[in-house]
């Protein structure tokens, strides 16, 4: 898949989530199977670019290209600004975010409030793509269906972005009001799809293999984008990719390799934070893979009580030691990733 100057390995993406999708998630996704990996959002004030926060969102040390950062706001200018400090930075693709459902994002007309003014998002997708396009940085863009049922506009959005430059778009299924409530749909998806002459992204309730071939069916679409169903799950882009491929479904990972891969996840996620930090955003993750696993509610609870890296990484090891030797596969789990992502924090 082209996107720009940049080839994509293959067209299973890893969405962008705040609090979540930080420089390890993106490389352990990667590792996995992920062929493309977008940042968390980063700010357009700039007088916030230089906390600790956003300065570790724009971490991109050691990570593969193409690189891509998300970036989120109401100003054009302010926008476009951004773009070029986050290219200053590393960012080989920007992605502007008119997607997110968060009240304390939407609130400010920033994310998914954007669709409820087109001709404020059309300005500020038009500064964007003026900001990259003499630097050769694609422009992407991440939406919703719309701000509500009776209200959506993706297609017209889609098609005045595409005409703006947008190189590429990404759909999730649902309007802001349902946030992540009910199921997502992928008729508006399709139609986006047949819209545009760019490649479409569906996304929104991937949570399988199974699922992932039937929403390819029925929107067409160049590309799929998991978020919450790899939290936890990092493997799942490898077994859509053998699904796709074989139809056949692949096994579940050996234990040994979960192991492997979480404390691996850890080592990344405590360089990045620090230990203090560190520990205390760890939690979620070590929750999320042993959610729904033998003893997985009692060991969680027991996270909470580990004020240090060791004491985690070592509780992480004896707990996959006692849930199987190297040989034994990781029991069967539901697909479905339990609960919403996290959400954008206020920037301090």
């Amino acid at each position: 898949m082209q996107l720009g100057p940049y080839v994509l390995p293959n067209h299973l993406f890893v969405a962008p989530m705040a609090g979540v999708t930080d420089r390890p998630f993106r490389q352990l996704c990667r590792s996995f199977g992920a062929g493309y990996a977008v940042s968390e959002m980063v700010t357009s004030r700039r007088d916030l670019w230089h906390t600790l926060k956003t300065s570790r969102r724009a971490n991109h040390d050691g990570e593969p290209g193409p690189i891509a950062v998300q970036i989120a706001g109401t100003d054009a200018a302010m926008m476009a600004e951004a773009a070029a400090y986050n290219i200053d930075h590393g960012a080989q693709i920007i992605d502007i975010n008119m997607g997110c459902p968060a009240k304390k994002v939407c609130n400010k007309w920033a994310g998914s409030a954007l669709m409820q003014d087109e001709a404020l998002a059309l300005q500020i997708i038009e500064a964007v793509v003026a900001a990259c396009e003499p630097r050769g940085v694609p422009v992407t863009l991440k939406m919703r269906t719309g701000w509500c049922q009776a209200q959506k506009n993706a297609v017209t959005l889609a098609r005045a972005a595409e005409a703006a430059g947008v190189r590429m778009v990404t759909v999730h299924g649902r309007t802001r009001e349902q946030g992540y409530k009910g199921a997502a749909e992928y008729q508006t998806i399709a139609a986006v799809k047949a819209a545009l002459h760019i490649p479409v992204v569906a996304n929104g309730d991937i949570d399988s293999p199974a699922k992932a071939l039937q929403v390819l069916a029925a929107t067409g679409a160049d590309a799929l984008m998991v978020g919450r169903a790899a939290q936890g799950r990092p493997w799942i882009f490898r077994e859509i990719a053998h699904y796709l491929a074989t139809g056949e479904l692949l096994a579940p990972p050996l234990v040994a390799e979960v192991r492997r891969a979480l404390l691996a996840h850890l080592d990344d996620h405590y360089g990045l934070y620090g230990e203090f930090t560190g520990v205390r955003s760890a939690r979620k993750h070590i929750g999320w893979y042993v959610r729904d696993l033998p003893g997985g509610d009692v060991f969680r609870a027991q996270m909470l009580t580990l004020e240090s890296s060791q004491a985690q990484q070592r509780a992480v090891a004896d707990y996959f030691d006692e849930l199987g030797t190297a040989s034994d596969r990781l029991p069967e789990r539901r697909g479905a990733a339990a609960g919403e992502p996290a959400l954008l924090e206020d920037e301090a």
